[in-house]
């Protein structure tokens, strides 16, 4: 078992039973004994530890899933089916421990955590239900000379490679098509928060996962680690999410090989409210886009584009909103926000909305936040933030929101397409004509009309320009894993 911070709450300390290591299938230590410490955001202090992998450890990593590779692609549909129907279950069975450690290693309140429980285990269920409908087609050529099959066959070894703001459902987007596929799978969780990602590893195993489908690899050597893993020929796909930069770098060095790579990379999302919304709605989904995870999510709303009539009572309401928010350490009953999940983090924060009341914008609201050890940085609104702002280029990835105004329609798409990014974007809007309209010319992956929450199992998930490549969740997601092979038959009819 693993070592428990004496501090932490001792009703949090009951739920951490945290595996120590899983490699090659099976639980083994890496040789080495070297381990990374896991910081509790609220306490600032030790809360576990887990194996720093290393580069044998990865290339173990590797072996084990070639060598199982073929085994598991041949398994029956039904069967890998049943194994994550099996592993929906067990995440349901043990939903409040990884709730508890999600809320330890992340800083996210229990409500929130178990609401990511919820939506991890949902896509296992969904790709359990894709797993028995592969993709594939039989017609006849139109010459009539052969018949033309399809076939979906799996990709082979994949390195997984998820960030540490929503720790399992990250890991279960990618994993659960992988698997479905019939791929096997090395986890790199973030160095963060490993944990949640080692639970469910030794759940996969008790579901009847067969060794060496699966390795969890934690390691603070991310970088030498998967550069070594990618130059390997046995390894056939890459998924990322996380920074634009590092997809860059990841791109890179995937393409010398021609590796597959699905990239979920940054967002710089806008949130347009136009003069006809109705104010209690747009308030309430800025409120999700903005402050679910503390803002701490590629899919947050980070620019608030308010129409001119309509904007200082929008300002109004999402100040008094978020003045009234509870901040506090995520496992006390009522808090509405806990910490963020690093010191850099709160540094981060802290550096952009300096800079945009420097350039004359107005702090609106500002909730308290206690004192004591912790990551918080104070749910913030600033008002009239001027376009040259940082935040208006950057990712804050924290609890501020940005308003800027606008007076025309035109304006507001021009201010909102004015990025490098293209991930995710909203808009309120009464009208039905310019809800079509506006979600048409923005360019996102993903528009939310008249929602601050677009993220469901059953839609496609990506982004467009410097924010990625291919799609998670929904039909398309399983396809990401999978390549066509096309076979060219003898008529069926000669």
């Amino acid at each position: 078992m693993t070592s428990i911070d004496a501090a932490t709450k001792p009703a949090l300390v009951s739920a951490l039973a945290i595996p120590t290591g899983f490699l090659a299938g099976t639980w083994r230590e890496p040789d080495h004994g070297r381990v990374l410490e896991v910081i509790n955001p609220a306490t600032e202090r030790v809360v576990a530890t887990a194996p720093d992998c290393s580069v044998a450890d990865a290339r173990l990593a590797l072996t084990a899933a070639h060598e199982a590779g073929e085994t598991w692609a041949r398994f029956p549909l039904r069967a890998r089916a049943g194994i994550l129907h099996r592993l929906f279950a067990l995440v349901h069975e043990h939903r409040e421990r990884l709730a508890v450690t999600i809320s330890v290693e992340v800083g996210k309140t229990l409500a929130e955590a178990r609401g990511e429980v919820d939506y991890a285990a949902d896509y296992i269920r969904w790709y359990a239900e894709e797993a028995v409908r592969p993709a594939g087609r039989s017609t006849p050529s139109p010459d009539g000379r052969s018949h033309i099959v399809t076939v979906a066959e799996p990709l082979g070894p994949c390195l997984l490679i998820t960030p540490w703001n929503v720790p399992l459902a990250m890991a279960t987007r990618k994993l659960a098509p992988a698997l479905a596929a019939g791929c096997t799978a090395i986890l790199k969780p973030s160095e963060l928060t490993p944990l949640s990602s080692l639970i469910l590893a030794e759940l996969a195993l008790e579901a009847g996962l067969p060794p060496g489908v699966l390795s969890v690899l934690p390691t603070t050597e991310a970088a030498t680690v998967c550069a070594a893993l990618m130059t390997d020929d046995r390894l056939r796909k890459v998924s990322f999410t996380g920074s634009t930069a590092v997809g860059r770098i990841l791109l890179e060095q995937g393409g010398r090989r021609v590796l597959r790579m699905s990239m979920e990379l940054g967002g710089n999302a806008p949130f347009l409210v136009f003069d006809d919304a109705d104010l209690d709605t747009a308030v309430e989904e800025a409120m999700t886009a903005k402050m679910r995870m503390g803002g701490q999510s590629c899919v947050a709303a980070n620019r608030f584009l308010v129409q001119d009539s309509i904007a200082d009572q929008f300002a109004d309401a999402l100040a008094a909103r978020v003045n009234a928010m509870r901040v506090g350490p995520p496992g006390t009953e009522g808090v509405d926000l806990g910490p963020l999940v690093s010191a850099p983090a709160v540094a981060k924060a802290r550096r952009l909305v300096e800079d945009a009341l420097t350039r004359g914008a107005s702090l609106r609201a500002q909730a308290i936040i206690p004192d004591g050890p912790g990551f918080y940085y104070p749910p913030t609104v600033l008002d009239n933030v001027d376009r040259g702002a940082q935040i208006c280029r950057e990712e804050v990835f924290g609890p501020v929101a940005a308003i800027s105004r606008f007076s025309t329609e035109d304006e507001a798409l021009a201010l909102a397409n004015d990025t490098e990014y293209g991930l995710a974007a909203y808009l309120v809007t009464r009208d039905l004509g310019r809800a079509s309209r506006v979600a048409g010319r923005l360019q996102a992956g993903m528009v939310g009309i008249n929602r601050g929450l677009v993220s469901n199992v059953a839609a496609p998930f990506g982004g467009i320009k410097q924010s990625g490549l291919g799609r998670e969740g929904g039909a398309e997601g399983l396809l990401e894993y999978q390549q066509t092979k096309y076979l060219a038959v003898p008529p069926l009819h000669s």
